[in-house]
């Protein structure tokens, strides 16, 4: 750590990371049905999310060469696809094509077929990379991750046997599932991680999640247990999920829109890490979890072996982040020409703080007033040219 003046304050490099794009996409969508000619010939009619230079219905993929891993995500009992529009409207902007299966939504659903539905709907949107009459031709990735919330996040860990090509498995609040999905965690080696909440009344971590999580054999797994969180607001508002959760005890500690933007502080740089091989966004939220004071976790994970020191030398930052003398968080443009940033600082409860753009010539600094407290933020700053972004924590003492 390094101390400026009298003041101690220390600035930690967190990740430097460069972006085909630095502005996030917009979302297009389109609907369609699957069939699954090994089961009968099932009927899954999904909707599909996926970037787009321009938002809508059956948009064209956003243009380039860049590939776009691939995310399937199941709903929660008596639940709809629909309630998780914050789910995708957080994950498909980051470079994600996300599939949400429309199926098992009764009172009597059967997780084994929805698994299995998860699991098809991955290798199926797969297989349009090679297909010339698809907008997903030559710009999908090889990677994926099964996900979802509730018996969606259950019924993600049973699909993990269904298809042995998916990378990854990530899921909110999972429930357990029949067949058991803490049992058939001991089969998966797969990376995987696990969010919970902390006043989760409906799926109690200790009977669901932190079981789930001491038998998956993963020797990269990780679960975050949000405090204050609840089991519903996992998910935009839905009457089925809220209202069972009005019959039990604890309520929620923190609001909808806080729960959301904790999980997906967190949630982001893990799929960047692991299906887009983002070393700088592992360290991120290794750094993230070790200082973060809105959550508790538990992780076997080593992230990156490069260590911290190293990346900074390496790294081709187009601004310099300090802090002043007067205790502002300050930028420098370390570039021959002027730069356009956008500028965002969120606190380690995932909450923005401060927010704004700003043009900077060769050479100028410029310092963020904002009367700073004391404590830690997650500075991240954006080429809004296209020449990178990344991000540092910044702790002032």
């Amino acid at each position: 750590m390094k101390k400026i003046n009298a003041l101690c304050l220390t600035i930690i490099l967190i990740s430097a990371w460069q972006f085909l794009s630095a502005q996030p996409f917009q979302i297009g969508k389109t609907s369609t049905t699957y069939i699954d000619t090994s089961r009968n010939n099932r009927n899954i009619d999904v909707d599909i999310y996926y970037p787009a230079d321009i938002g809508g219905t059956n948009v064209p993929l956003a243009t380039g060469v860049a590939k776009f891993p691939v995310l399937a995500f199941g709903h929660g009992f008596v639940m709809v696809w629909s309630a998780y529009q914050n789910v995708w409207s957080a994950i498909v902007p980051e470079g994600y094509v996300m599939i949400f299966p429309k199926t098992e939504n009764g009172f009597s659903p059967s997780h084994t077929e929805f698994a299995k539905d998860i699991a098809f709907c991955i290798g199926r949107l797969q297989l349009e990379n090679t297909s010339t009459q698809s907008i997903f031709y030559q710009r999908l990735d090889s990677t994926s991750a099964a996900m979802g919330h509730s018996m969606g996040g259950g019924s993600s860990l049973l699909a993990m046997q269904y298809n042995s090509n998916i990378t990854a498995v990530c899921n909110l609040a999972a429930a357990e599932t029949n067949p058991s999905a803490v049992t058939a965690c001991g089969a998966i080696a797969k990376p995987a991680l696990l969010l919970s909440g902390g006043n989760d009344c409906i799926t109690p971590p200790p009977a669901h999640q932190d079981l789930m999580y001491n038998a998956l054999t993963s020797s990269c797994k990780t679960i975050l247990s949000i405090n204050g969180a609840s089991h519903c607001q996992f998910a935009d508002y839905n009457f089925n999920c809220s209202f069972g959760e009005l019959t039990c005890t604890p309520q929620p500690a923190i609001s909808r829109s806080e729960q959301h933007s904790i999980m997906n502080q967190y949630m982001i740089p893990w799929l960047n890490y692991i299906l887009k091989n983002d070393c700088s966004a592992g360290n991120l939220f290794q750094q993230m979890i070790d200082t973060a004071s809105a959550l508790t976790h538990n992780t076997n994970c080593s992230f990156c072996p490069t260590s911290i020191e190293n990346q900074n030398q390496a790294s081709n930052n187009f601004v310099e982040i300090f802090v002043d003398e007067n205790k502002n968080i300050s930028l420098s443009n370390k570039r021959n020409i002027e730069v356009e940033l956008e500028i965002k600082i969120f606190n380690t409860n995932g909450n923005l703080v401060h927010s704004q753009e700003a043009s900077m010539r060769r050479g100028e600094i410029l310092s963020l007033l904002n009367n700073w407290n004391n404590g830690t933020y997650i500075v991240m700053v954006n080429d809004q040219k296209g020449r990178g972004r990344f991000s540092k924590i910044v702790i002032l003492q």
